[in-house]
């Protein structure tokens, strides 16, 4: 297929990438200079998706998408899949989903989970929202650049099974490292502690997968100076989503909330903005009970 491609960051590159190994003809555009290999230049977003069978975009924030929105639908024709790939509030998911259906697009939202390494590395999770016909059309391409797709429902159940997902995922690192923190204290082995978590009911993707110990587990970013997988700023942008939705749907979430509020403080006021999400765990260690 002849596919465009709209941000070609940390996570667009390599998906990018790994659609053009498997032999699709991609066309991308960054704001920021990149070198993406297999991957022609564009010298503006339109003119990556003008004459494509699916355009993907992978953006920072709704906002963005939706300025892109504006700019790359009118270019494009009609009958192309529109798949964006980005994490995003749901209510600009859906207006983008609209906007591309009343052009006659197909558009999936269908954000990621598996982060920097399942992008590089062909093994995303991707939570999709939008028509059977639109789902179908993006799904060669959700095969290559991934291991999973799920089609959650109609357009914005993407979105929503993302922001849900890491929600999980930020309360459940938070209560790892509370965890770990708590045992130090006890003065209990760290690897004796996951060994027993990692196998009882205390068992998590946070301390099976992605322990944040240094030393314990397979290897995380904790075992590299706790530098990004998926920084703890980027935790905080899904977290507040998840309020944010939480608020419009009338759902009471209070772990949800405090998750949020102790990132914030974290990446705001402490030492967190640049570091993996999992570093949370020098950060209880640091602290007393006060």
């Amino acid at each position: 297929m002849k596919i465009g491609f709209i941000g070609l960051g940390n996570m667009g590159g390599p998906m990018a990438a790994n659609l053009a190994k498997a032999g699709h003809e991609v066309t991308g555009f960054d704001m920021a200079p990149v070198d993406i290999e297999g991957v022609a230049l564009a010298a503006s977003g339109a003119e990556a998706a003008a004459g494509k069978d699916v355009v993907v975009t992978m953006l920072p924030n709704g906002q963005i998408l939706r300025a892109v929105a504006n700019e790359i639908v009118p270019a494009m024709d009609k009958g192309t899949g529109f798949v964006d790939c980005s994490t995003v509030d749901v209510e600009s998911a859906r207006a983008v989903a609209e906007q591309a259906a009343a052009a006659g697009m197909l558009p999936v939202d269908a954000p990621v989970s598996g982060g920097v390494g399942g992008a590089a590395g062909g093994t995303l999770t991707f939570m999709a929202g939008g028509s059977e016909e639109a789902f179908a059309k993006a799904e060669p391409l959700f095969d290559i650049m991934g291991q999973k797709a799920v089609h959650c429902g109609d357009s914005g159940a993407g979105q929503a099974a993302k922001i849900c997902n890491n929600m999980i995922l930020g309360i459940t690192m938070i209560g790892t490292c509370e965890a770990f923190a708590l045992a130090d204290k006890l003065g209990l082995d760290r690897q004796k502690m996951f060994d027993v978590v990692s196998t009882s009911s205390g068992y998590s993707w946070t301390m099976n997968a992605y322990c944040p110990a240094p030393g314990v587990g397979p290897v995380s970013p904790a075992d590299n100076d706790y530098q990004p997988g998926f920084a703890a700023e980027l935790m905080l942008k899904d977290l507040r989503l998840s309020q944010q939705a939480a608020e419009a749907a009338d759902a009471d979430t209070p772990m949800g909330q405090a998750a949020t509020e102790l990132y914030t403080q974290f990446v705001e006021n402490e030492d967190g903005l640049g570091m993996d999400f999992s570093a949370m765990l020098p950060r209880f260690e640091k602290r007393g009970r006060s």
